[in-house]
């Protein structure tokens, strides 16, 4: 059986973390730099449908029956925007790259991680011509779908690299590179929907078309980077592999490293249904945070309000300019709370920042509630003074996302996988996290409209059992090499018991 002569657990069972040797090289920094850059495609997608899908343009072309119930007064505040092919707009493009993570698996493991992000970044480009040139609505599906291809090969591959090239003690940070240029990607999207949207009739082609900036930056990096040690012996080229971990680490002493690498890509090799596989018992955990992270991300509720920041402005009685400066702002606190998180995750450690920003959302969902609760009806708009308040706890709720479950959401599941499962575990959650966030890009509107601020203690209710559901399940990765988390399994005191059920 696959696998079966290495011990209850998957991956590297010896503990030879205390004698890696390295240090923190320019050309590590500068090739994870580079990949995370591929996480802007994720980002400028998120903030640009927003913005495009308030444009009176855009509506106007490919929505007329939006159009014209925005315009209605007596229209309620909380269902204006509703109308299912406007969700279908935003959330095509999730479930197409649902889709596509799964074929971006083999690709990843059998011919490496710059394969698939190179894919990722063609792909993003054809959508983001197609986008731009749409005369129809089949045109501007398409070219979300070929959006959606593009993302579901980048999202799969920049994390697992990025985890493969970091050094252990600096893996959190560097990872969430990736996060760092999503934000970076989401805040230059609402600026660009904030100078488009004066552009009369082809603002929103303008919008979508720049998407390409950044797929030409992914597919250039996925050329001239390096493939990653471990996936270049995976392939069987050892000698290749050793000499792009001593240039990465900045030293020849790199054996422990090495060996690890090379007993984990035997193990690797050794199975031949990865999927199969990671259904193992000894594969549960790894499998469970895989499932739940990324869901546990999406229903925070922030994605709700990225993509529709300018719509629920709108909706709270902003006006179009007031609305696209105001998601500009929580675009901007998104990036700047990102920074926090790379600074502190290798120091305070995963579990702290991930209770500490659940308790913060918790309150900011709630608050935010209250005062639409009793302050916003169905056809009346906020004060100035408590749509401010409004804009601030949002902007509370972002940061706390922004250093807490927006970039751990992605770099715990990419690093706690052995070899020999890691592209098939990183495709499940690629794929669950697109599958939560189409259902709720496609259903928010609606939701919107049902539950009113009620949707807001929704999120929070969900916030409260993913904060419990760290503080006692999910140990700390801090420090433990990537190679050797199966270790970190077999301490923990809920895990070993499943894991030792299969001796």
């Amino acid at each position: 059986m696959a696998g079966g002569s290495f011990g209850p657990a998957a991956g590297v069972a010896k503990d030879r973390a205390h004698q890696y040797e390295g240090k923190v090289t320019a050309y590590v920094i500068i090739a994870c730099i580079v990949a995370a850059v591929g996480g802007s495609i994720f980002g400028y997608d998120i903030g640009i449908s927003g913005g495009v899908t308030s444009m009176d343009s855009f509506l106007k072309k490919f929505f007329p029956s939006v159009y014209q119930k925005k315009k209605h007064s007596h229209e309620s505040n909380y269902c204006k925007f509703n109308d299912q092919g406007l969700a279908a707009f935003t959330s095509s493009l999730y479930l197409a790259g649902l889709v596509a993570t799964l074929f971006a698996s083999p690709v990843t493991r059998n011919y490496g991680r710059r394969i698939s992000i190179i894919c990722g970044g063609i792909s993003f480009l054809v959508g983001a011509a197609l986008n731009a040139g749409a005369v129809n609505f089949a045109m501007l599906l398409s070219g979300r779908i070929m959006l959606g291809v593009g993302i579901g090969f980048g999202n799969q591959a920049i994390p697992l690299y990025l985890s493969e090239m970091a050094p252990t003690h600096l893996r959190g940070g560097l990872n969430m590179m990736f996060q760092l240029a999503t934000t970076l990607g989401i805040f230059s999207a609402n600026m660009i929907n904030y100078g488009t949207s004066k552009l009369d009739q082809w603002g929103w082609r303008l919008s979508l078309g720049l998407a390409a900036a950044p797929a030409i930056l992914m597919t250039v990096g996925g050329i001239l980077l390096p493939e990653t040690p471990n996936s270049l012996i995976e392939q069987g080229l050892k000698e290749k592999g050793r000499k792009v971990l001593e240039r990465i680490r900045g030293t020849q002493n790199v054996d422990a490293e090495f060996e690890d690498m090379v007993d984990a890509s035997e193990l690797a090799n050794s199975v031949k249904y990865p999927f199969r596989n990671i259904l193992e018992r000894r594969n549960r955990p790894q499998l469970v945070m895989a499932v739940f992270m990324p869901m546990f991300q999406i229903l925070t509720g922030i994605n709700s309000i990225l993509f529709y920041a300018p719509v629920l402005f709108q909706s709270m009685g902003f006006k179009g300019n007031a609305s696209l400066y105001s998601s500009a702002l929580t675009g901007a606190v998104l990036a700047v709370s990102t920074l926090v998180s790379i600074v502190t995750v290798d120091k305070l450690g995963r579990r702290v920042l991930l209770i500490g920003g659940g308790i913060q959302m918790i309150i900011c969902q709630v608050v935010v509630g209250i005062i639409l609760g009793f302050k916003f009806g169905n056809d009346e708009r906020l004060s100035e003074g408590y749509s401010i308040m409004v804009v601030v706890v949002i902007c509370l709720f972002v940061a706390a996302f922004g250093w807490s479950w927006g970039p751990l959401g992605w770099t715990v599941p990419s690093e706690i996988f052995p070899l020999e499962t890691r592209s098939a575990g990183q495709s499940i959650t690629v794929a669950v996290n697109l599958f939560f966030t189409f259902i709720i890009a496609q259903s928010f509107l609606s939701l919107l409209c049902g539950l009113k601020f009620g949707l807001f203690l929704f999120f929070a209710g969900w916030i409260t059992v993913m904060t419990v559901f760290v503080y006692i399940f999910l140990p700390e990765t801090k420090g433990v090499p990537i190679e050797e988390m199966t270790l970190m399994w077999q301490r923990h005191w809920f895990w070993k018991k499943i894991i030792s059920e299969n001796e």
